[in-house]
């Protein structure tokens, strides 16, 4: 088990370093001069060389990059030489591990720069501030897509063929085919505006909320509730799906015939032997689905104006914050990585046959 995790965590270190190198190619090589984007319409010619100098937009572009790379490691090194000292490391929470001769390793967490819009705000402070709002909801809509999505799967595959099974077969083939950002607006529409005064929801708003004299915050779950139902609609309709098909494939195996043969009923057969075998596609697509969600999140995040990071990340393309671009951009993968590792643990324990290689 050691042994697998270990190797997992090679192969994610090894997937991030490419992820980096392609997101500071992509940014750092689009037209434009990132000083000038930080100072914005300030045009003073000796204010821009002091940010070039100071984020070393001045070196060459493969300095920059060892720059990056420095940056986000956990190990970074520093000239403690004057005359070589360009680049500030007091940026960094760090302990130092030492010196070698003229440069200090620092153990740090990985540095995402800071925003180029908000002035001296950390990159890692905004995604702290948005992310958990994107988690919650995406929690909150996986929830609402396994509870129904694995009860309407089993209904499908007992009532095979039926009325209710091509019911659901052709409801959730709808909800795989509507876009989710349509979904938000005929949601928000419906349900936020036109019935506002029977369901009590509004078209926007975050999970805490300014009181009218703008002293406190209030919790306000029930806006939550929209676009939760609105994010979960495609994976609720894959579930289904997958349930139900799995479900009739085990219980085409002859253990289960050999169940029967003892005596159990249809319900006792599916809760000891049948659900849990057919659990195993099931698993796959949540785990993609909920970490897709973290960065599909976008459009509903920006449509139900959630303060998530989706809609920061629209709000930083509108406005070429880089630095919070591609440090969202890692963070989605970093924890894409992190799931696909605990999915391929759920494996062993869901099915003893599995084995870890």
């Amino acid at each position: 088990m050691i042994g697998f995790i270990l190797k997992k965590l090679g192969y994610a270190l090894l997937t991030l370093y490419g992820v980096v190198t392609v997101i500071f190619l992509l940014f750092y090589l689009i037209p434009g001069d990132p000083a000038q984007m930080m100072m914005g319409q300030n045009e003073d010619p000796k204010q821009l060389e002091v940010v070039r100098a100071k984020y070393g937009f001045n070196k060459p572009l493969s300095t920059q990059y060892l720059y990056y790379l420095n940056d986000l490691s956990i190990l970074s090194f520093h000239s403690t030489s004057p005359a070589d000292f360009t680049y500030d490391s007091g940026k960094y929470s760090a302990a130092s591990l030492g010196t070698i001769g003229t440069t200090e390793i620092l153990f740090k967490w990985p540095y995402l720069r800071e925003s180029y819009q908000k002035t001296g705000k950390k990159v890692s402070t905004v995604i702290g501030d948005t992310l958990p709002n994107t988690v919650l909801l995406a929690v909150a809509a996986m929830s609402i897509a396994l509870s129904l999505g694995l009860v309407l799967g089993v209904v499908s595959a007992l009532k095979r063929d039926t009325w209710l099974d091509k019911t659901i077969q052709v409801v959730s083939t709808m909800g795989m085919s509507v876009p989710s950002f349509f979904s938000a607006i005929l949601f928000a529409f419906v349900f936020g505006y036109a019935l506002h005064e029977y369901t009590g929801l509004r078209m926007s708003g975050n999970l805490y909320e300014m009181d009218n004299y703008g002293n406190a915050n209030s919790l306000q779950l029930r806006n939550l509730i929209l676009p939760a139902i609105v994010l979960g609609i495609r994976p609720l309709a894959v579930i289904t799906q997958l349930m139900r098909n799995s479900l009739l494939e085990v219980m085409g195996q002859e253990y289960i015939t050999t169940a029967y043969a003892k005596g159990l009923n249809t319900l006792q057969v599916i809760k000891k032997h049948a659900f849990k075998n057919a659990l195993n596609p099931v698993i796959t697509a949540v785990s993609g689905w909920f970490a897709s969600m973290l960065a599909g999140a976008v459009f509903v995040e920006y449509i139900f104006n959630w303060n998530g990071l989706g809609k920061e990340i629209v709000e930083a393309l509108n406005t070429l914050d880089l630095p919070i671009i591609t440090g969202a951009v890692l963070v989605i993968a970093t924890l894409f990585i992190l799931i696909n590792i605990v999915v391929d643990l759920l494996y062993v324990w869901l099915d003893p046959r599995v084995t870890l290689h």
